[in-house]
């Protein structure tokens, strides 16, 4: 693509000034594309933690919003705010709608089971060392990655490298799309795998970086406090925290030792995990030499941590605190490698966030607010026995996943015949404890153009054949059974996320126009010469430098 610009001859049309031939001239010169594109995504990291904690940081994430392009009113339009649809919306610069990956779990019609949206059992697992269980593939995922139009875009002898790294497959996947030299997570098996999706022996070079470093290494070791204690907000032991086992909720946090299988659990939910993403990326930046080329390569981290801790201890808790800060080291550290192996004007990086995170309940209520625990298996049991009263013995209900409710086929129509039952569902589901909307499936046909912001969010994260019959709305502030803390809401503690833009070509600031995570797909393929054949977002002009 840069040799083809660089060749473009400008049409003349009669007689041309000198001033004017100048002027073509200089318009006509590609600035030169970035030989890296960095995608970072932090998983359940909102946009208020920026301001609230944003002064415990001094490496990496300092570093991204003091000198980079920072995008402060970012926001995910959609309903289904998870770590899928976010992750493949980052990584497609389109919503769900568009890519169909509308949460990380859905009820499959045709086998009448519920999926996951990248578990694939033709695909085979490969382990780097453990015995790994699940097979994983991209195939559910409607539309390209940006990484798969820079293949797609590119010569086969100066086909860029494509490295994506994260603790959870649906999260290292979506953001690398079809192919890719090196796609890696952390298998259920507890150990590093990746897909025969993408290769058909386990990655050489991820192989040796993991042989080296054993997780294991971390088996009886402390996660101690970064920072001085008064330099932490709110208390450490906070209202509704759920600490994972083995733990409480105070500092420290010992690690199992032996063959506690525990240990796993409490590697995920704390910083040394993101630490080892970090290390390993740093492993693989030079061992591919990522950047080197005349080529635009690519690498996506997706950080998980933050996730795992922030549904334990909710977002005041000194452990998110934590992750966020050791975070800040390990992405400054990343940064300086970047500088050293890249070159500081060769590369771009954007980093954003799949999600929020909800206050938890029990504090929230401390604090006057309205807030509460749905039950959706009491909601589908109810419907169940409504049905059941009103047509005789079922079943009818086939699943309700987080917002979707499917009937078992057929149902759905035969409720259509007679509204009146219909009704009657729909009114008994809004009085549910914490239920607020409900809308029909067949209602949703244009309401990503809606003006009301709730029925354009429904109709964003809505996919035909995939979503429910009837999609549930919980009020702010709601959430369900099983953690302390969660996320999946069209509101702002779900909604509000960073946009950081930083590198060569990159005009520092605070932006204060509209934005949304959807917007680093294009961006960055502009700046790389690429285009997207269809994307929700937009290209960042007003970061991008005009010299």
């Amino acid at each position: 693509m840069r040799q083809a610009l660089a060749t473009r001859r400008i049409p003349r049309w009669g007689a041309v000034t000198a001033f004017a031939l100048a002027l073509s001239a200089a318009v006509s010169t590609p600035k030169p594309t970035p030989t890296l594109l960095v995608v970072l995504v932090v998983d359940q990291f909102r946009a208020d933690y920026i301001g609230r904690y944003g002064h415990q940081w001094h490496a990496g994430l300092r570093r991204l919003i003091d000198d980079g392009a920072w995008f402060a009113n970012a926001a995910y339009p959609y309903l289904t705010t998870v770590t899928c649809a976010g992750h493949t919306t980052i990584a497609t610069g389109t919503f769900p709608l568009r890519h169909g990956m509308i949460s990380n779990t859905w009820w499959d019609r045709a086998s009448g089971a519920a999926v996951t949206c990248t578990t694939d059992r033709s695909e085979s697992p490969l382990s780097y060392g453990g015995h790994a269980q699940e097979g994983h593939s991209p195939d559910l995922l409607q539309r390209p990655t940006l990484a798969d139009v820079l293949r797609a875009d590119s010569k086969p002898a100066a086909r860029p490298h494509v490295v994506s790294l994260s603790l959870k497959p649906r999260s290292a996947i979506t953001l690398a799309g079809q192919a890719a030299d090196a796609v890696a997570w952390f298998d259920a098996g507890d150990t590093w795998a990746t897909s025969t999706a993408y290769t058909n022996a386990p990655i050489t070079e991820v192989q040796q970086f993991v042989s080296a470093n054993p997780v294991e290494e971390m088996r009886g070791q402390m996660w101690e406090r970064v920072l001085t204690s008064d330099q932490y907000l709110y208390d450490d032991d906070g209202v509704g925290e759920q600490p994972p086992d083995g733990w409480n909720s105070r500092f420290p946090h010992a690690f199992g030792d032996s063959a506690n299988p525990r240990f796993y659990q409490q590697w995920r939910a704390s910083p040394f995990s993101d630490q080892y993403l970090t290390d390993l990326s740093r492993a693989l930046v030079e061992a591919f030499e990522l950047g080197q080329g005349d080529r635009t390569d690519y690498l996506a981290i997706g950080y998980s941590a933050l996730d795992y801790v922030g549904h334990r201890f909710g977002p005041r808790s000194h452990e998110v605190q934590d992750v966020l800060a050791r975070l800040d080291g390990a992405l400054g550290e990343l940064l300086d490698a970047l500088d050293r192996h890249v070159g500081r004007d060769r590369y771009v990086v954007a980093l954003s966030a799949d999600h929020g995170v909800s206050p938890i309940p029990e504090r929230a209520l401390t604090e006057g607010i309205d807030a509460g625990r749905t039950a959706p298996d009491a909601v589908a049991a109810n419907v169940e026995t409504l049905l059941t009263e009103r047509h005789g013995p079922g079943p009818y209900v086939a699943s309700l996943q987080r917002h979707d409710l499917h009937f078992l086929p057929g149902v759905y129509e035969q409720l259509k015949r007679h509204p009146g039952d219909l009704d009657a569902v729909i009114g008994l589901i809004k009085r549910a404890p914490g239920m607020w909307r409900v809308y029909r499936k067949d209602q949703l046909q244009d309401a990503n153009t809606a003006v009301d912001p709730v029925t354009r969010a429904v109709g964003l994260s809505y996919f035909a054949g995939r979503s429910g019959d009837l999609i549930l709305v919980p009020k702010p502030y709601w959430i369900g059974e099983g953690y302390a803390a969660s996320h999946g809401s069209p509101f702002s503690y779900d909604t509000l996320v960073p946009v950081l833009l930083y590198g060569d070509g990159i005009t520092p600031g605070r932006y204060s126009s509209a934005a949304t995570p959807a917007d680093i797909a294009p961006t960055l393929a502009s700046l790389a010469g690429v285009t997207l054949a269809e994307a929700d977002g937009r290209v960042l002009v007003e970061a991008l430098a005009n010299d």
